[in-house]
């Protein structure tokens, strides 16, 4: 890569970077992305799973008569309808029930969302209805039951983020885009004051090298104030941020493949209890904080959650029976002062400082395609780039060109051949045509040395926690569990990788590190 020029060097793995990495490179520009971490590492793994286009934000635009706020909930919509048909293996419809406990409160909630299919159109998933009070008990068993009116259903998307976002990375590399993870932007090089390449560090080998590119686009999330300064040390901030925690428990707490919307906490918040990966996840938090490449849940947090859930279920819940936590953090474009994180419209906005860093802040992950095709048309004219269309609307990702959920899968076990199916699509056997003989990493779950040899050579992954966390997402749902595969993983890692003894010592340490404090 050394002195090799680029059309276009994007710095940031997560959603947007990866997005924009496929759009720009399958529009034909010559494209390479870093990231000093794993991709998706930071927030792009850790959100709330849900492709939607915000009820909440749908409520506020209709009580404030809030143009903005309606768009925002359109664009969501039709992004939503785009990304289940791109990636249908990775995104699904969600039913989703909000329980009522005042009489009142049923015709207000059916009428906004039935406002909520009326938005969406023709791309909506299914018409809103009320639920009796008797099919809310049997649908949810440990529901609070004093005082319940009966139910509104309605209709999202679910998805897995963190699988979504390498895919959008192969997907590009097919188009021949450059995707370095561990390979972080050090220092900015400029020619007569324009920014002309970037210093690059590999934090495996410990190598540096150049890379050049009149087109430079930070899209670091959480990071985008930080890396503004690196481009100019009086650059002033303009994002807020957010930290979101989700706890994850047994599936017995949320039996059906429903999920629950609580639509106003005590505080004004969303809580969401959602089945996933077969187990209960319950999210999420909203208080301001500060930048951190590993957040810790905090206590008083999972408190919060805690509590909330008792308002709403029967039975008492220990903190013991958490199998897993963990923290995001939101990018917020920044709100007029002593306005809530909450009450933040989560849009994005593009900026190119005097050198020409161009940064996108803020946005969420159903609309990175939208934000993605916004931030290439940006820089084809800023930059005088030849102006290509956009491909993405309708570009099925790697794993859902050929894919049918009747697929053909050579594995006995259906617990192993169901899984492969969700998490890889049409490449499903090609995971398991990475062994001879298909062995289990645990007795409880679908993962196999087939996938993590699979992932080492085909998905980027460097270190036990790309696989461990964001390539399987088990510490995400089990904690316990991914602590007794590791010793099984750092196996494999120092045979494929030709690790020695001291390195695979390193690597056990950190990830008991990480699943300690950051799960």
């Amino acid at each position: 890569m050394e002195n090799n020029k680029y059309d276009i060097i994007i710095i940031g793995g997560g959603a947007t970077g990866s997005g924009t990495a496929l759009d720009a490179s399958s529009r034909g520009f010559k494209t390479l992305l870093l990231e000093k971490n794993d991709f998706a590492e930071g927030t792009s793994s850790r959100s709330t799973k849900l492709v939607h286009g915000g009820v909440r934000y749908l409520e506020a635009a209709v009580k404030g008569l809030n143009k903005d706020q309606y768009n925002l909930v359109k664009e969501g919509l039709k992004e939503r309808s785009r990304l289940l048909k791109n990636a249908p293996h990775l995104c699904s419809r969600l039913t989703l029930v909000t329980p009522i406990y005042k009489w009142w409160e049923l015709p207000y909630m059916f009428i906004g969302l039935s406002l909520y299919d009326f938005v969406s159109g023709r791309r909506g998933l299914g018409r809103s209805s009320i639920v009796c009070k008797n099919k809310m008990i049997n649908n949810f068993p440990s529901i609070k039951k004093s005082g319940l009116v009966g139910g509104v259903k309605y209709y999202d998307g679910s998805f897995n983020d963190s699988r979504l976002n390498v895919t959008l990375l192969k997907t590009a590399q097919k188009f021949g885009a450059d995707c370095r993870n561990y390979s972080e932007a050090e220092e900015f090089l400029y020619e007569e004051g324009k920014i002309s390449g970037v210093k690059v560090r590999n934090k495996i080998t410990d190598e540096t090298y150049i890379v050049n590119s009149k087109v430079i686009i930070n899209a670091t999330g959480a990071f985008s104030d930080k890396v503004r300064t690196l481009d100019n040390k009086e650059a002033k901030k303009m994002l807020d941020l957010s930290s979101g925690i989700h706890i994850v428990l047994d599936k017995k707490y949320l039996p059906s493949q429903e999920g629950l919307m609580i639509p106003k906490t005590e505080d004004g918040r969303v809580l969401f209890i959602l089945p996933w990966m077969g187990k209960c996840l319950v999210g999420t938090t909203d208080e301001k904080t500060t930048l951190s490449e590993h957040p810790e849940v905090s206590q008083k947090d999972i408190k919060y959650i805690l509590k909330h859930l008792e308002i709403y279920f029967d039975l008492k819940i220990d903190e013991s029976e958490i199998l897993s936590s963990w923290c995001g953090i939101r990018p917020l474009v920044a709100a007029p002062k002593n306005a809530s994180t909450k009450s933040i419209v989560r849009e994005h906005i593009i900026i190119s400082s005097d050198s020409g860093l161009v940064s996108i802040l803020g946005g969420k992950w159903t609309t990175y395609r939208k934000m993605s095709e916004e931030l290439v048309d940006y820089v084809t004219s800023k930059f005088a780039l030849k102006n290509k269309e956009c491909q993405t609307k309708k570009l099925k990702l790697i794993g859902s060109e050929n894919f049918t959920k009747e697929m053909q899968v050579d594995c006995l076990d259906e617990d192993i051949k169901n899984y492969l199916i969700k998490m890889y699509g049409d490449k499903a056997n090609d995971v398991l045509n990475c062994v001879e003989t298909v062995e289990r990493l645990h007795k409880d779950y679908a993962h196999t040395n087939a996938e993590l040899i699979y992932t080492i050579k085909e998905e980027f992954v460097q270190k036990p926690m790309d696989y461990i966390v964001r390539r399987t997402s088990l510490a995400l749902i089990d904690k316990q569990a991914a602590k007794e595969i590791l010793n099984k993983v750092l196996a494999i890692m120092q045979k494929e990788l030709s690790w020695d003894e001291k390195r695979v010592n390193i690597e056990k340490e950190n990830s008991l590190e990480l699943l300690n404090n950051s799960l």
